[in-house]
């Protein structure tokens, strides 16, 4: 029998430890050939639980949709920002992500105490918690999964009707077969990751 996660484990430690403010960072968007890297700080009101909140990959479109809305709705402590695909190739992506998870968290007020980031280690000069699939075991990493991943595939749906031929609208930007046999088709467009696509040439 499959046991359940508690995903609130990592909050109520902090929390007994007399924290309150407590935010999850999280990203969308790592491996797609275009677009950009989204990511999410999310401080979400602990007092007031959301059902449903889970890793992002693990909820329906339908229903992340549903909870991208009410996460909005709950908290003012969040927001979203896109790294883009120039940065992406100036940088690469793992420096990308930090940069956006920093500014991510930088545009949060009040600021949090503690911070709990999905995989990604980051001095942000609070008390912060690096969580290996956290995207899964946190509550507060969960919200902020779900706040990219979702602002993230509606702006690659609005891409999709700029360049319609790469059908950016079902796959996001990630490399499909469909998408490297229209990408090579017709070569890149403006979005594409440089540095992901050089192998294709």
């Amino acid at each position: 029998m499959k046991t359940e996660i508690d995903t609130l484990i990592f909050e109520k430690e902090y929390l007994s430890k007399g924290f309150s403010l407590i935010a999850g960072i999280d990203e969308a968007g790592r491996g797609p050939l275009a677009g950009p890297v989204t990511c999410a700080c999310c401080m979400p009101d602990l007092k007031n639980i959301i059902s449903g909140i889970d890793d992002s990959k693990k909820v329906t479109p339908k229903k992340r949709e549903e909870l991208f809305e009410a996460i909005k709705s709950s908290t003012d402590s969040y927001f979203i920002i896109d790294i883009d695909e120039k940065v992406i190739d100036k940088i690469n992506i793992l420096n990308a992500t930090m940069q956006g998870m920093k500014k991510s968290f930088e545009n949060v007020f009040p600021r949090p105490e503690v911070v709990l980031i999905d995989a990604v280690k980051l001095d942000l000069g609070v008390e912060t918690k690096s969580i290996i699939h956290g995207d899964a075991l946190s509550y507060c990493i969960a919200a902020a999964s779900i706040l990219a991943k979702v602002h993230r595939d509606k702006l690659m749906e609005k891409y999709a009707e700029i360049y319609p031929e790469y059908g950016f609208e079902k796959h996001k930007g990630y490399g499909t077969k469909f998408h490297i046999d229209m990408l090579k088709k017709y070569g890149p467009c403006p979005i594409h990751r440089k540095t992901f696509i050089k192998n294709f040439f």
